[in-house]
C-alpha cells in the first residue's frame, strides 16, 4: 500500500509539474478543490435512502468513483506539498481513535469518545 501510495504521489507531482500547475498548488488552494470534490461526492448521495446509497447503480457508481478519485488526488497533493506522510498519519490515528473508541466500550455505538460514561 506504502509504494502504491509513493507512487501515486509522483504520479500527480509529475502530471502538475508538466503543465505548469505547480504555481497554483498552495495547501490553501488544494484545501478548497477539496473541498469543492467532496461537496461533489455527496451530490451523488444526497435524498437517497440508506439502502439506495449501497447498492448504486453502475453508471452512478462510476461517477461516485470518479469523484472519489478526484478526492483522493487532492489530498495525495496536499500531504505532498506539506510533506506528511499521508500512511503514516493514518496510522497514527487510528491508533488514536482506538485509544479514544476501545472496540470493548463502544460496539455498535455511534456516540462521540467524550459522551461515553
Amino acid at each position: 500500500m506504502m509504494d502504491r501510495l509513493q507512487d501515486l504521489k509522483e504520479r500527480i507531482r509529475r502530471f502538475a509539474e508538466e503543465r505548469d500547475w505547480d504555481q497554483y498548488h498552495s495547501p490553501k488552494n488544494l484545501a478548497m478543490a477539496l473541498i469543492v470534490e467532496t461537496a461533489e461526492l455527496v451530490e451523488h448521495f444526497q435524498w437517497l435512502t440508506q439502502e439506495e446509497s449501497r447498492s448504486l447503480p453502475p453508471e452512478k457508481r462510476s461517477t461516485v468513483e470518479a469523484e472519489l478519485a478526484d478526492i483522493l488526488i487532492y489530498l495525495v497533493r496536499i500531504a505532498d506539498k506539506l510533506d506528511i506522510d499521508l500512511y503514516h498519519a493514518a496510522v497514527e490515528k487510528l491508533q488514536r481513535n482506538a485509544d479514544k473508541y476501545p472496540a470493548e466500550k463502544v460496539r455498535g455505538l455511534s456516540k462521540k469518545y467524550t459522551e461515553y460514561p
